[in-house]
């Protein structure tokens, strides 16, 4: 019994022992924390806690928008050659403002950073210790170099006009940034709190940091619109993002919109749809899915565990994303032309621009019938932008669409009414 009675405490003590090895997390004081002023502290910080996320950020467009051209040599996606890239420069010199000879074109060397890499590619370069967008991009799809405010590029510091969409933790008064790309902090605000208190602290660090998925769906889908947007800033003279905006605050006290109503028409459609990048939050704002509460993350996903399954970081690939919530039941009318099930390429039609005219798709979710362009030239439309349809009779196209969706006058005799008997 003796022995048994032993036993027991051993193991007791040795229960204790390890729970005591597994609170050995230092004492921090919560108060002295929430105390200082949130500062960012970088997505390698998050890591730490939160790996897997981490990592399927790593797998996004979001994580790449910004990289650091000398830390990561192939960040470049195309080599630096100013003979080809003047030769390509010269093609477009009837548009150019200045002499394709003479748009500044730097070398390798010169090329602090890079822009982007799916659909095109711009290089950042310091001068007077200010950070400008050099005036050549090279379109990858196409593979051609264009020019980019070849005239200004000079006068368009890039923290001001762009930074805070590129780079997480933007600095103007500083003239710095946290890190390169749109990391953690872009969307769940300054994690310094949170990072440093204690993983026991449970109610205390939740409360820290902002979580998209727990705020009220307009107020989410705005963190978004801070950055897939085109305006300026109302709290910085000549900001073309939304200076002192945090994830959570409402968007527009910090953010004015563009419109072709204000004036915009070099970016906007004159039935207010965008034709400019970095344009889907408009055009969301205007359609039936912002109106219903289907917001930006009902279709996308901003980090998600494995490898990404599609280019644009949906749930599903292509029209299989729409047909998840819109289940067709008929392929009658519109529905039972060539293109049924492509939701897609009618009602999201490629009228945008980011590197190439119509390599991105319309976000209003409408289907843009050629009556639109018959009475707008200015307007394009669903049926031209498919390649089928695209060198098509405006008039003819429309006429066909009018045929397909009227529906067919009944046809037969009436049945008499036959006089109703009583049973004897």
């Amino acid at each position: 019994m003796k022995a048994k009675a032993f036993a027991k405490i051993l193991i007791l003590i040795i229960f204790s022992l390890g729970l005591w090895a597994c609170s050995t997390e230092p004492v921090v004081d919560i108060a002295a924390v929430t105390a200082q002023p949130k500062d960012f502290v970088g997505s390698d910080t998050c890591k730490m806690c939160h790996l897997e996320h981490y990592d399927s950020w790593k797998m996004t467009l979001h994580s790449r928008m910004l990289q650091d051209a000398k830390a990561n040599e192939d960040a470049i996606i195309v080599p630096i050659d100013e003979k080809a890239i003047r030769e390509d420069l010269a093609k477009l010199e009837e548009s150019l403002k200045v002499p394709s000879d003479k748009i500044y074109v730097p070398q390798k060397e010169e090329i602090l950073y890079t822009i982007g890499s799916q659909w095109k590619q711009r290089y950042l370069v310091k001068k007077d210790d200010m950070l400008y967008i050099s005036p050549i991009q090279y379109n990858a799809d196409t593979h051609r170099w264009v020019n980019y405010h070849e005239q200004d590029w000079d006068k368009r510091p890039w923290l001001l006009k762009c930074g805070g969409c590129h780079a997480t933790g933007a600095d103007l008064e500083k003239n710095t940034f946290k890190e390169p790309g749109v990391g953690c902090e872009a969307c769940h605000g300054k994690g310094s709190w949170h990072a440093a208190l204690p993983k026991t602290a449970v109610f205390e660090k939740r409360n820290t940091i902002i979580n998209p998925a727990k705020l009220t769906m307009g107020v989410a889908a705005q963190i978004c619109g801070s950055c897939h947007n085109r305006g300026h800033a109302t709290m910085k003279k000549g900001g073309g993002w939304p200076v002192g905006y945090e994830p959570g605050k409402a968007l527009e006290a910090y953010y004015k919109s563009t419109s072709f109503e204000a004036g915009d028409v070099k970016h906007v459609y004159a039935n207010e749809f965008s034709k400019g990048h970095h344009q889907q939050f408009i055009d969301w704002q205007q359609s039936k899915h912002s109106m219903e509460g289907v917001t930006c993350t009902s279709c996308h996903y901003v980090h998600q565990l494995g490898i990404p399954p599609t280019r644009s970081q949906t749930s599903f690939a292509g029209s299989k994303q729409c047909l998840s919530c819109h289940e067709m039941i008929s392929n009658n009318l519109g529905h039972s032309i060539h293109s049924f099930a492509n939701c897609v390429g009618c009602h999201m039609p490629r009228i945008a621009k980011s590197a190439e005219s119509g390599d991105i798709h319309s976000h209003v979710f409408v289907t843009l019938l050629p009556e639109d362009t018959l009475r707008n030239p200015k307007i394009p439309n669903s049926c031209q932008t498919c390649h089928k349809h695209r060198n098509e009779d405006l008039k003819e196209l429309q006429a066909d669409w009018e045929a397909l969706v009227r529906l067919p006058k009944p046809v037969g005799k009436t049945i008499e009414s036959i006089p109703y008997k009583t049973a004897n």
